[in-house]
């Protein structure tokens, strides 16, 4: 079966099918050709034959969108696959799985509990996410080392156990390290972030995903996925001036909303494709993740083979160009949704506070400053992070640096600037862009993610200071960067951000206004200028690499009993035949919840390793619909206030499962499964909301519990925090049978709510084993 689902239209976009046709045949790729993966794996292979051979079944049926190609063509059985967009599960076969330091840190806990000898897969693990930024690159990265030796040697000796790529700390952002390495055409792949989908500027699909996701694909088993929809986006015209690619994504980010693109896959196409730089599309697909888009990607062309080339990939190239014809959308292929965008009348973007899809067009952004009362002083100015770190970026911002300084000036505001690899790094270094930098009064720190996660140890004011920030990052949820709630974030170009540095006001419109110079004359600054690769070459700069050894014999991977920062897994406890009866609310959660809220980063990322200590962050930052309180809850025993993870611990103590009540998109942002973990291993049975965001919902499916949702919505309404509830049809719980919630009031009546899910027959046996790696350890089990 296969159902394209139903057009619709967005902005200029016709809904127009087209006939259906014959296609035009390429040579197929043949299968005796080895070109490899990477240059860091000599014997790991691209598999395009696998694409022909599956795409030979598939597009029989009717043209195809270059998601689908890449998707289908990955099949596990692609004669058997029901296929149906937006319904049926696909079982896949990813090429590789990507991992950054603190999800890896889970997955492979989880790996070692399946009791595997070695990955079925190439596989990598970056070491990003654990660097604090304090005070420059050299002095953090070397406090990080110290701090987080533990952690660092425990996934060293992991990796060379079972036989992952090891990026040493120092080594870069995962995204940019794998678009500089890993990345290829009509490639799929799954990674442990929710921006693994920036590789989608190579003409990959790389999905984000939780980390018992790596683990099934680690082990060889098929990685489940439902059949996403596609939105189109077509991209005509050409930029010019101050627009750069970052602002196609803030634009699309302003028309999809947060949850706009949930369950879809957003591919780019038009003509104005070829005029942005395969970098810039990364850029573009990184930040889709901000828009609930399972992932974005581009078509394969010329930009994307001159990055192959310029990262000694050559060889890829080639074979991506003999292959081109299934790496674009056939003509007549049908979106569910197409959105037509103007590159020659776009402008600049600012999207914020506290959410990434509130989008301003920068000639109406002083404006909204004024009318909403945003703090106007711009106070920090951050460039960098996974999404906007590449040359590219770092030139164009250099550009309008040594412009400020040609007048005499440095920046106003405090301006920060993370490179995205080692290589970036090493490149900018060689190239003058990172002297002109510092020259304007810039701090560049570590090859890390840092401030962009709330890495990030701020002392310019106090917490609890309104005050306002701009970055070149993705995503802006309240508190994200610094922890403090009044900090109005604030997400643009790297262009842009830098440009407002120097003004250190949220109001200055560089297209515009003018400065001050050294000199007193006024000056307005020109359009920012930068090449799109090195013309010198990249310089790989230090070696950061550890390959999985070819004799392991030796290695030995420990995990201290006393540790705080690493414990192994105990398996969670199998569903006991029978429905949940009387069971608390923890918490009926306000608005919006996404994965910060229910599992915060920063401080709490060195605790990533250890299930226990981390759980004492569990939903902190949740608006408590009851008192209007973030991290204050009721005890339905004790009848006193205390912690969320206070009172979650002491149902648990009593045997006494919860429950959580959601709003919606619930779960959006990171991909962290410790946002479902963390629930599970508190007592909590089930999340009941009005809406899921993709990844949180499949988090938390494989770790045993139960993600429903309202049929009508508006039901939430009807739910107090005091309630007991049950949930019924647990017995006989089937795929696509609706579950019941009976609630029982404090004033003894009683009400009846229907809740949906989106459970096949294999998740529900997850269910069932209390999670998917019991699961998978008892299948193990039962063939040795």
């Amino acid at each position: 079966m296969f159902s394209s689902g139903a057009l619709s239209r967005t902005m200029k976009a016709a809904a127009i099918k087209a006939p259906l046709r014959t296609f035009a045949q390429a040579t197929t790729a043949s299968s005796a050709r080895k070109v490899q993966m990477s240059n860091f794996e000599k014997d790991q292979y691209i598999n395009y034959q696998r694409i022909e051979d599956n795409l030979a079944i598939v597009r029989k049926r009717q043209p195809m969108t270059l998601a689908e190609k890449i998707v289908y063509g990955h099949l596990d059985d692609a004669h058997n696959q029901d296929i149906e967009r937006g319904k049926s599960y696909l079982k896949l076969r990813p090429d590789r799985v990507a991992c950054q330091d603190a999800t890896a840190q889970m997955a492979l806990l989880q790996f070692m509990s399946a009791g595997l000898p070695n990955v079925a897969v190439p596989s990598t693990v970056h070491c990003d996410h654990l660097i604090e930024a304090q005070v420059g690159g050299a002095k953090d990265l070397s406090r990080a080392k110290d701090i987080n030796k533990e952690v660092y040697d425990f996934l060293a000796t992991s990796c060379a156990k079972y036989g992952l790529g090891f990026w040493k700390p120092g080594s870069g952002i995962i995204h940019q390290i794998i678009l500089e390495n890993y990345a290829f055409p009509g490639g799929l792949m799954i990674g442990t972030d929710s921006h693994t989908p920036n590789a989608g500027g190579l003409g990959m699909v790389a999905i984000g995903v939780g980390g018992a996701d790596a683990v099934d694909v680690m082990a060889d088993i098929p990685w489940e996925l439902k059949c996403p929809k596609v939105i189109g986006v077509k991209l005509t015209g050409q930029m010019s001036g101050w627009t750069s690619a970052k602002d196609i994504i803030l634009k699309v980010a302003g028309i999809l909303t947060v949850k706009g693109g949930t369950g879809a896959i957003v591919e780019y196409f038009g003509p104005g494709v070829d005029t942005l730089s395969c970098t810039g599309m990364a850029t573009i697909c990184n930040m889709g993740a901000e828009i609930g888009a399972t992932t974005s990607l581009f078509p394969y062309n010329a930009r994307m083979g001159d990055y192959l080339k310029a990262t000694t990939r050559p060889y890829i190239a080639d074979w991506a160009d003999s292959f081109q014809h299934n790496l674009k959308a056939d003509a007549g292929a049908n979106y569910d949704q197409i959105i037509e965008i103007d590159l020659n009348t776009l402008e600049p973007h600012i999207n914020g506070p506290f959410t990434p899809d509130l989008a301003t067009p920068l000639s109406k952004f002083k404006e909204a400053v004024k009318a909403n009362g945003w703090p106007a002083k711009l106070e920090v100015g951050l460039i960098g992070s996974c999404t906007n770190s590449s040359y590219e970026d770092m030139a164009r911002s250099a550009s309008i640096a040594q412009e400020a300084l040609d007048h005499g000036l440095k920046a106003k505001s405090i301006f920060t600037i993370t490179p995205g690899s080692e290589q970036i790094r090493a490149t900018i270094e060689q190239d003058g862009q990172m002297a002109t930098l510092n020259a304007a009064g810039g701090i560049v720190l570590a090859n890390a993610c840092g401030p962009c996660i709330g890495q990030w140890d701020r002392q310019d004011v106090p917490k609890g200071t309104k005050n306002s920030i701009i970055t070149s990052y993705n995503r802006n949820f309240t508190g994200r960067n610094d922890a403090n709630p009044q900090t109005h974030a604030f997400v643009a170009s790297p262009e842009i951000v830098t440009a407002m540095t120097f003004a250190g006001d949220l109001t200055f419109d560089p297209t515009k206004d003018t400065l001050i110079g050294a000199d007193g004359k006024a000056f307005k600054f020109s359009a920012p200028t930068g090449n799109a690769l090195p013309p010198n070459g990249y310089n790989a700069g230090e070696e950061t690499y550890q390959a999985p050894p070819k004799e392991k014999g030796e290695v030995s991977v420990k995990v201290s009993p006393t540790s705080n920062r690493l414990q192994l897994l105990e398996p969670f406890a199998k569903w006991n035949g029978k429905d949940m009866e009387d069971m608390p609310i923890l918490i009926k959660v306000k608005g919006k919840c996404t994965t910060d809220h229910i599992s915060m980063a920063g401080p709490w990322l060195k605790f990533r390793g250890h299930l226990d200590n981390i759980s004492n962050n569990m939903l902190i930052g949740a608006l408590n619909s009851e008192n209007e309180g973030v991290n204050s809850v009721k005890n339905q025993f004790s009848g006193e206030y205390d912690t969320v993870p206070g009172v979650a611990r002491d149902y648990k103590a009593k045997g006494q499962p919860w429950i959580v009540i959601g709003d919606e998109n619930y779960g959006e942002g990171s991909s962290r499964e410790h946002a479902a973990l963390e629930v599970r291993h508190l007592g909590g049975a089930a999340v009941i909301t009005k809406s899921f965001a993709r990844i949180h919902e499949t988090n938390c499916k494989k770790q045993g519990l139960l993600p429903l949702t309202f049929a009508n919505p508006a039901d939430y309404d009807k739910i107090a925090p005091f309630d007991r509830v049950s949930i019924q049809g647990l017995t006989s719980f089937k795929e696509g049978v609706p579950l019941n919630l009976h609630v029982k009031k404090q004033d003894g009546s009683a009400i009846d709510i229907k809740l949906n899910h989106t459970f096949n027959e294999d998740q529900i046996k997850w269910f069932k084993f209390g999670s998917a790696l019991n699961q998978m350890a008892a299948k193990a089990q039962a063939r040795a």
